[in-house]
C-alpha cells in the first residue's frame, strides 16, 4: 500500500517534499471528494460536483508536478 502511494504521490524518483505530507495530503483530498459528492448527492445538489472534481484535479496536478 505505501508503494502505492507514493506511486500516486510522486512523478519522481525522489521526493523533494516530505513523502509522509504527500500520502496524507492526497488522503485528505480523496475523503474530501467522495465525502463531498456523496453530500451533495444526498442534498440533490449534483451541479457542484464538477467544482469537486476540478479542485480535486488541480490539487493532484500541484502534489505531483509543482515541486519546489
Amino acid at each position: 500500500m505505501w508503494r502505492f502511494l507514493t506511486y500516486i504521490t510522486n512523478n519522481e524518483i525522489q521526493s523533494r517534499h516530505e513523502v509522509l505530507f504527500d500520502v496524507i495530503f492526497w488522503i485528505a483530498e480523496t475523503l474530501a471528494l467522495v465525502i463531498g459528492t456523496s453530500l451533495l448527492l444526498a442534498k440533490h445538489d449534483g451541479e457542484w460536483i464538477p467544482f469537486l472534481v476540478i479542485e480535486y484535479c488541480w490539487a493532484m496536478d500541484n502534489l505531483r508536478h509543482n515541486r519546489p
